[in-house]
């Protein structure tokens, strides 16, 4: 599923790399913990659910190979947050939706959650 498809089903406003809406994403990861973050990391094209709005939480998606992060509940990032995910290429995005609805719906969709979360369940 593209970014672009994302943003839409999410209503999401485009917080840094428009250009970047093209982007497959093969799932999508949630958690408000960083070290959790670090979990994801796969080589899987994903897209971070979350309601840290932080540097941190750019740098660690960053590490993992996340493509995406999704605020939610409108949660809107700093300054300092947008330029860093406009440096590394990751594309933010605002939701109105928290974080249980947001991945209701893209899992609706079609999303998929983590490969490390499926083989658990």
């Amino acid at each position: 599923m593209q970014l672009k498809k994302i943003a839409e089903i999410l209503e999401a406003q485009i917080v840094s790399n428009p250009d970047s809406l093209n982007k497959e994403i093969e799932c999508a990861c949630c958690t408000d913990l960083i070290s959790n973050v670090l979990y994801y990391s796969s080589g899987q094209s994903s897209v971070l659910i979350t309601g840290l709005i932080h540097p941190q939480v750019v740098r660690a998606a960053e590490v993992a190979g996340i493509e995406g992060i999704v605020f939610v509940q409108s949660r809107k990032p700093d300054t300092d947050t947008a330029k860093l995910a406009e440096q590394k290429g990751i594309t933010l995005l605002i939701s109105p939706f928290c974080m249980y609805t947001a991945s209701g719906k893209l899992y609706n969709a079609g999303l998929l959650g983590h490969q490390k979360e499926q083989n658990e369940c």
